[in-house]
């Protein structure tokens, strides 16, 4: 979806303002008549035209109120705001044109079938009036994108908060989860619903557009590796706004991960649990269920190592990764990259690739492969400085490897913001969203200071806003992947963080995203 330009946007306002004043003389002329007590001459017999019939009978008036006056209001109101939206300093005010120009358009519905179905008989200056509110409202949403979408989203947002996620969360999150997946994968089925959604959360903006090695990213926000671990979401999440998604982590052998409870809450916290353990229906599930359809979308997928305890040595944990690279790589999948992940914390194989030595094995069994999709590296950030250094090293040698995601999830169960007792409640598992947002940040601008012409970093960890996200990208992150973020705040986040990085930029006096990579960290 094209984002509104500066131009159409004054066009289109100019426009609201034309139309609403010829839509005010209009329903200023009725007023009069009205008020004198005389009737408009138009009924000449012209599409059984009759101002009289229309103007005399029941249906003008609402509350003994002439909707002639309404009329004036309405015309009135819609002039007022929209200049009101003029000044930058009050640009909240676009949100009330769009249920104002909805009600107008709906109640112009109605009148001209009170004319043409129950009267019998219609009104010119009435049916005028009809005509320029249905204008308005399709100039306001169909013209105005980016207002749009901000309105919606803040519409969503309250309907979220206050109805939906308080429904929610009463109930498990693992049934949650897999309901939410379920009507995703539903949704993302059919054109029409994928269309209305693109409609109401999607805003592309050139100023967000960014490619790296080879791929596309029409914006910097993606899924994490985590949510979509049946490949359930490749038709919808384009949809929402996303940029790009990750599936998986996806396994050679299925998995259904590790005892129950997988998931849990931390509401205080901002925060959940996650003791998942690559649970996934394994690498030749996926890649059947992916060919049946058509994926939208920059899609990745993240490969890891089979959750099991047959995992003994090293060698038969490379040759369980490199395996499910070689059925991805010759299926006829349309995926644009590769997540290699080597920090998931929640495993019951004990072979540990934050080892250099290890992991320096695997890289040589991927590297034979001849991997045709550039390969990012899922870090760990529950790691000494110096351990995260020999990692960056040893994957710096490794030219298939153009990246690293900083990082999973958050293993000290002291970190900030976590509160005590909602971390007591569970012995198992480890955290993500906010208590990995400051560890996060450490490592995004310690690779970048060191690496930053090596590997393109995605930020992970802690995204709530536009700002958390704007956060990671001046430390050096080029793209940011976020799960927790869109279950607290809601599916609307992902259009609400695009929106608000273009006004950061526009803000801070910058053209592109890709000019504040960066700018926060100091290089080497």
């Amino acid at each position: 979806m094209t984002h509104t330009t500066s131009n159409s946007l004054s066009f289109a306002k100019l426009s609201i303002l034309s139309l609403a004043t010829f839509g005010l003389l209009d329903a200023g002329y009725l007023s009069y008549e009205h008020a004198t007590g005389t009737i408009p001459q138009c009924s000449v017999g012209f599409l059984a035209s009759d101002c009289g019939s229309v103007l005399q009978s029941s249906y003008s008036q609402i509350f003994s109120i002439p909707l002639a006056y309404i009329g004036v209001i309405y015309y009135l109101t819609i002039l007022t705001v929209t200049l009101l939206t003029l000044n930058p300093k009050t640009k909240f005010v676009d949100r009330l044109l769009y249920p104002i120009s909805a009600g107008g358009f709906f109640a112009s519905l109605y009148f001209m079938y009170l004319q043409i179905f129950v009267i019998g008989a219609i009104c010119l200056f009435c049916t005028t009036s009809a005509f320029i509110s249905t204008v308005i409202a399709g100039v306001i949403w169909l013209i105005m994108t980016r207002e749009r979408v901000d309105t919606i989203s803040f519409a969503t947002k309250i309907g979220y908060q206050r109805v939906l996620k308080p429904l929610l969360f009463t109930h498990k999150p693992q049934t949650v989860h897999i309901g939410m997946t379920n009507v995703g994968e539903l949704l993302g089925k059919c054109l029409i619903t994928r269309t209305f959604m693109s409609w109401l959360y999607d805003y592309d903006s050139s100023k967000l557009c960014q490619a790296y090695h080879g791929v596309h990213f029409s914006s910097p926000v993606g899924l994490a590796a985590g949510f979509d671990y049946n490949a359930q979401l490749t038709q919808i999440l384009e949809s929402m706004g996303f940029g790009f998604q990750t599936i998986g982590t996806i396994t050679n052998k299925p998995c259904q991960g590790n005892p129950d409870p997988q998931l849990g809450r931390l509401i205080q916290s901002q925060s959940l649990m996650v003791n998942k353990g690559f649970r996934n229906p394994g690498a030749d599930t996926v890649i059947t269920k992916l060919a049946k359809h058509e994926m939208f979308g920059q899609i990745g997928v993240s490969i890891g190592t089979t959750n099991t305890s047959d995992i003994q040595t090293v060698e038969d944990a490379v040759i369980d990764i490199t395996e499910t690279f070689k059925k991805f790589e010759h299926s006829t999948l349309s995926h644009s990259y590769y997540e290699l992940n080597i920090s998931c914390p929640n495993l019951q194989t004990s072979i540990d690739f934050y080892n250099v030595d290890n992991l320096s094995v695997l890289l040589q069994g991927v590297h034979k492969l001849n991997i045709t999709r550039p390969i990012w590296v899922k870090m760990p950030i529950s790691v000494t400085n110096d351990q995260f250094d020999a990692i960056l090293e040893t994957l710096a040698q490794e030219p298939l490897i153009v990246g690293i995601i900083v990082g999973n999830l958050q293993k000290d169960r002291t970190a900030e913001p976590l509160q005590a007792d909602e971390v007591n409640q569970f012995t198992v598992g480890n955290f993500s969203g906010k208590p990995t947002w400051n560890r996060s940040n450490e490592l995004i601008s310690r690779a970048y200071g060191t690496y930053h012409e090596r590997f393109t970093i995605i930020g992970c960890g802690g995204i709530f806003s536009a700002e958390d996200a704007y956060t990671k990208i001046r430390l050096g992150a080029s793209l940011v992947q976020l799960i927790t973020g869109m279950i607290f705040v809601g599916p609307q986040l992902i259009g609400s963080i695009n929106l608000g990085l273009e006004e950061l930029l526009q803000r801070d006096g910058f053209n592109h995203i890709s000019q504040v990579i960066g700018i926060d960290t100091v290089k080497k």
